[in-house]
């Protein structure tokens, strides 16, 4: 086991069980957007899909949110926006920032970047 896995089990261990989740849940996130770093269609002229609408339940957690809107926008780079993502969640899990407020704000930051491609795509035919 590396230094840095010592230290993030080090971290686990000292976390509550709702805390526990919430990283199980995030590194999930991660490891997902790794796997489909890019899905979005070179620049070839290839349309680019719709958004599959998943309606946001009432109840929803941050990781839930993330979650769902990485299913509604599979074409996107989940990287480019990985700074963005991590900001407000950080925010969320560290100072406390309401999960309908971070999850209003990822939607917007998920909807931009969809315009942004659809846009790229329509200038580069």
């Amino acid at each position: 086991m590396t230094l840095t896995d010592q230290h993030l089990m080090d971290i686990y261990r000292q976390l509550g069980d709702a805390d526990r989740a919430m990283l199980q849940a995030f590194a999930e996130f991660l490891l997902q957007r790794n796997r489909s770093a890019v899905v979005a269609a070179p620049l070839t002229g290839a349309p680019v899909p719709e958004p599959e609408a998943i309606p946001r339940p009432v109840q929803e957690s941050v990781v839930a949110g993330l979650k769902r809107l990485s299913k509604t926008y599979p074409m996107l780079d989940k990287s480019e926006m990985l700074s963005a993502t991590s900001d407000l969640v950080a925010r969320h899990i560290l100072e406390g920032t309401g999960a309908g407020e971070v999850i209003e704000q990822l939607e917007e930051i998920f909807a931009a970047h969809y315009r942004q491609l659809k846009q790229d795509r329509d200038n580069h035919p």
